[in-house]
């Protein structure tokens, strides 16, 4: 017996050591199989048809490894639309295998920054990558023109040199940059058809997220199939109203009891500052509780938490984010991290979940 383990051992360090000296010629042999992969096909052509949402960041401003500025990429058909672009968003679409070049429009909820400060890079891969002529659809509530407008502004000559270095046929310069299609803020009870596109329809809805004002949450409906998306919100009778029968409900949530000790942290570190604003957060998000008590009303079949606050850094910290939720709400639950993906085939009830990072 002890010879055998030591034949393996030996074994394994030959193999360990030609592994190494010709760690090179074997990198540059793998290299190019996991680029073709990469290139000649996408998470596309993988899904069936149906409606799939995935998040491209399931954070907050406050750094989380697990969760990137916020971020939910809603594929309908071969359509793919991106609902706010936080900082990391477009690079996590990237490893999620969803082409950029294949956006069809962005939606924002508000203008927070977290909610846009990877808009650049995004609107900049979106026209690079798909050689588009017409700037990218911007949707959003009226100031999003401003918006628009700055972005524009501070990537002008990125723009230009990209065109210079790649020449027009590759990156036309007309299509560079965000055109903002603005909405004004619907009534309570009301909602604006964003998108009406044949089997997809995608509707704006207003949250309370005061003093943030204008504020929306999406409703995508394609095939039978449906995925709301609440943006920044506190508990929301009108997102209740528009969430009923919803097939995924993609809420945002905050643990005020988490966010007690951060702010208790601050009180004792002497920042007063940040023991300010990590008081005054709490009344503009829902809690866990209470977007459970939301999906239960609504009779949403799936709960699915993003724009999670404070950072889970410890896997107990996930625990107690959920703590009562399902006391409130029977259906599954999942604690969104960058790369949860669900899809929601066209004439089933299924809904399948996946990591994709």
């Amino acid at each position: 017996m002890k010879k055998l383990l030591l034949i393996v051992v030996v074994v394994a360090l030959v193999i360990g050591g030609l592994a190494y000296v010709f760690r090179r010629p074997l990198t540059m042999a793998a290299v190019p199989r996991v680029v073709a992969r990469n290139m000649v096909g996408s998470l596309l052509d993988e899904l069936p048809d149906g409606l799939h949402v995935g998040l491209c960041g399931a954070g907050s401003p406050l750094p989380d490894p697990a969760r990137s500025g916020p971020c939910v990429a809603v594929v309908a058909g071969e359509r793919i639309y991106v609902v706010d672009a936080g900082s990391g968003s477009s690079r996590n679409l990237g490893q999620m295998r969803l082409p950029q070049g294949q956006i069809a429009g962005i939606l924002l909820t508000h203008f927070h920054s977290d909610h846009i400060d990877g808009l650049g890079e995004m609107l900049m891969q979106r026209w690079v990558n798909g050689g588009h002529t017409l700037p990218t659809p911007l949707h959003g509530p009226e100031g999003v023109e401003a918006v628009a407008a700055g972005f524009n502004q501070a990537y002008a000559q990125d723009s230009v040199y990209r065109t210079a270095h790649h020449g027009e046929d590759i990156v036309p310069p007309s299509g560079a940059g965000a055109r903002a299609v603005a909405f004004a803020l619907p009534a309570l009870g009301e909602g604006v058809k964003v998108v009406d596109d044949g089997d997809l329809t995608i509707t704006a809805f207003a949250v309370d997220h005061s003093p943030v004002r204008p504020a929306v949450g999406y409703r995508f409906d394609y095939k039978g199939r449906s995925v709301l998306v609440s943006g920044d919100t506190a508990k929301s009778d009108n997102l209740a109203r528009f969430a009923e029968g919803v097939d995924v409900l993609a809420h945002e949530a905050l643990s005020p009891d988490l966010v007690a000790l951060l702010t208790e942290g601050a009180r004792t570190a002497g920042r007063p500052r940040l023991e300010k604003i990590t008081t005054d957060i709490l009344d503009y998000h829902a809690s866990p509780v209470e977007a459970a008590e939301i999906a239960r009303d609504a009779g949403a079949k799936e709960l699915l938490f993003y724009h999670i606050v404070p950072p889970l850094v410890l896997p107990t910290m996930e625990e107690i984010f959920v703590e009562g939720v399902a006391d409130r709400y029977s259906g599954p639950v999942t604690v969104g991290r960058d790369g949860t993906f669900l899809s929601l085939p066209a004439g089933s009830s299924e809904i399948s979940k996946r990591e994709l990072l």
